[in-house]
């Protein structure tokens, strides 16, 4: 097989062709799962330099290259086609729905059996061949059928330009004929520009967003979190120091802007949060809002959505003012020039004097300072558990809180600078993040071998928070860590079930019972090496706060290195105030809608 650089002689195999294109855009590691319609198209993997995940199943897979895919611009999977692609297709949808890159390639029957209408083994015994890509459809950008040489390699292509543009997953079908069809290797780079750029335009909205700036007497900036998308995380930061503005983030957001900023004032709940900071949203004159996911969590219940008429949002390829829709002339804009101009322009212009905007009682830091000191015999309390648990995170550590009390917990946080916060507030599915660390923490050790920017910055801890019932629904990505020797801490809150549903409704059915494991056994259950001083593995468990404090003491759980999984037990009962604000305001508002 050929060097994976851009060369102009011979021909190469298809399957080469795609993992070169891959490369070229940052993929280090391939996810997903092997089967007898993809395994030929494996074989390329390792002589091309690439990894192998490897992951225990395909679901798995699928998140764990979500969570590569925010980290590094671009994550792929590799399933078969029917059972493997459908195993997968939930994490996709997920990916989708949260704009995370996601190349998926499926390896399918020969074109043969296919044009046959062959009852072969994956398929749905009806002959339909098109039931899975359709479904795909509706989780994917762009989708790419492979049925020849001649045509193939621009359909590759146009799918991976569609992944990075729109920042969601594509779909790839990859007969097992074709693998090893001859074609012209890449000879120039994928052009990524994208076809409405118009500079001019640009310019003309800088002009008009510099006028509303300069003429704001109560602006503020809200940062969300599809912004990290966007992978500007210095001009974001540089531009929230130079306005001074105001600056709140949404629970997706948070993480973005740097939480030591004099002018970040915290996590904006709307109604379930800080009366007075809720007002003082509803005032402003101007809201800057960085890459907005109005989902029903991450809005609280819809009760933080901004202000239509004095809103500015921030997307990939545009800047709207207010509720005006895309430009009706097809023109875009590129969001890292414009912030780049943005930034420059700024710079020489005498920005205006602000009214003082004032944090909220809950603001995390100010909640910090006022705890009480625990004993050592203390019971493990939620809110106060996120509060401390603040004081354990470093610079460059990556976080990420599973849906649930987790999420909620996690808003609370006081980060320090260039922390990377991943969780979800669209999607949803739970057991996300488990996997997710797998490929984020994968993506963050290829950053920092391959020396780039995002790799210092990133040079702290993985570390997740998982609750029990949520572990139980992706438990094998332990097996996937330990296969791929990760540096991770997993921190699982054990407090006998979904306390999350028991706060919506239920609260003492057995539904939202679990079976009670044993979950510091699991890096042994799943193979993890025994006194390997190269690959560390700590188990421990906390029950009261002198334990917990003990245990995170520890220089060799402060260090990160290999494998830690520490189990924190609190009582079912006991949920996070924002969790159960939020179920209260939905509940209410639902009964008030239907009166």
């Amino acid at each position: 097989m050929a060097n994976p650089g851009l060369e102009d002689q011979g021909t190469i195999d298809l399957a080469e062709y795609i993992y070169r294109r891959l490369i070229q855009l940052g993929v280090g590691t391939i996810h997903g799962v092997p089967g007898d319609y993809n395994l030929t198209a494996l074989d390329y993997i390792k002589p091309l330099g690439l990894a192998w995940a490897g992951n225990g199943n395909e679901l798995n897979s699928g998140y764990a290259a979500d969570g590569y895919g925010r980290i590094k611009g671009i994550a792929a999977v590799i399933t078969s086609f029917g059972v493997g692609e459908l195993s997968a297709i939930n994490a996709i949808g997920g990916a989708f729905a949260e704009k995370s890159p996601v190349v998926h390639i499926v390896g399918t029957a020969p074109l043969a059996a296919q044009k046959a209408q062959a009852c072969v083994h994956h398929t749905l015994g009806n002959g339909d061949y098109r039931a899975f890509p359709e479904m795909n459809k509706h989780v994917t950008v762009a989708q790419a059928s492979l049925t020849d040489a001649e045509t193939a390699p621009a359909l590759v292509d146009a799918a991976l330009k569609a992944c990075i543009l729109h920042s969601q997953p594509v779909y790839i079908q990859l007969p097992t004929n074709l693998v090893a069809a001859q074609v012209r290797p890449p000879t120039v780079p994928i052009d990524l520009s994208h076809p409405g750029y118009d500079e001019g335009y640009e310019n003309k909205v800088l002009d008009t967003l510099l006028e509303k700036i300069q003429s704001s007497k109560k602006p503020l900036i809200l940062m969300d979190g599809l912004t990290a998308r966007f992978h500007i995380n210095e001009e974001i930061n540089e531009f929230v120091r130079l306005t001074g503005f105001p600056t709140l983030s949404t629970p997706f957001g948070k993480g973005i802007v740097n939480e030591n900023l004099p002018n970040y004032y915290g996590s904006y709940d709307g109604a379930v949060g800080d009366e007075s900071t809720k007002q003082q949203v509803d005032d402003a004159d101007l809201i800057l809002n960085f890459g907005p996911l109005h989902s029903d969590v991450n809005s609280m219940g819809f009760s933080s959505m901004p202000r239509p008429d004095v809103t500015v949002t921030f997307e990939s390829h545009s800047v709207k003012f207010g509720p005006e829709t895309a430009d009706p002339q097809g023109r875009v804009l590129v969001i890292q020039s414009f912030m780049t101009r943005l930034i420059k322009r700024l710079k020489a212009t005498e920005l205006p004097k602000i009214q003082p905007f004032t944090r909220g009682a809950s603001f995390s830091p100010t909640l910090l300072k006022s705890l009480k000191p625990a004993a050592d015999g203390d019971a493990i309390k939620q809110d106060e558990f996120w509060l401390r648990m603040s004081e354990c995170l470093k610079p460059g550590d990556l976080i990420l809180t599973e849906a649930g009390t987790c999420f909620a917990g996690g808003n609370t946080f006081v980060l320090p600078e260039n922390t990377i916060m991943m969780n979800s507030c669209l999607w949803l599915s739970i057991g996300f993040t488990l996997p997710a660390l797998q490929g984020s923490a994968q993506a963050q050790r290829e950053q920092r071998k391959e020396g780039s920017k995002e790799g210092a910055r990133s040079s702290g801890r993985a570390i997740l928070f998982i609750g029990d019932g949520s572990l139980q629904m992706s438990v094998q990505a332990i097996s996937d860590i330990i296969r791929n020797r990760l540096d991770v801490t997993i921190v699982v809150i054990n407090n006998d079930g979904y306390t999350v549903e028991r706060v919506l409704h239920g609260f003492e059915e057995s539904y939202n019972d679990i079976q009670p494991w044993r979950n510091t056994l699991a890096p042994s259950f799943f193979g993890a090496p025994e006194n390997d001083p190269e690959y560390p593995v700590i188990t421990a468990q906390a029950r009261n706060w002198g334990e917990l404090r003990s245990v995170w003491g520890r220089k060799d759980v402060q260090a990160g290195k290999g494998l830690a999984l520490i189990e924190v037990f609190m009582h079912y009962a006991d949920a996070p105030k924002l969790l159960v604000k939020l179920a209260a305001y939905v509940a209410n508002r639902n009964k008030a809608n239907e009166a």
